[in-house]
């Protein structure tokens, strides 16, 4: 997931993103555990948009913190 693709994206698509994310980290983590997993990379992939996706969601929350000061 590309950073521009999240600045375009409301609170709400970011929000329902992340918990899509969850599920498929869910999956593949099962998929893991039982050997049947061929991409690791998929795993860190991700880990990596959850994070990307936590880190904006903060960001914009700072935001509107900082502008209703």
């Amino acid at each position: 997931m590309k950073t521009q693709e999240l600045l375009e994206m409301s609170d709400d698509e970011l929000i329902s993103k992340q918990d899509e994310l969850k599920g498929q980290l869910f999956k593949l983590k099962f998929q893991h555990a039982i050997g049947q997993l061929d991409n690791f990379m998929k795993l860190k992939n991700i880990k990596k948009d959850i994070a990307r996706i936590k880190t904006r969601i903060n960001k914009k929350s700072e935001e509107a913190e900082s502008s209703n000061e």
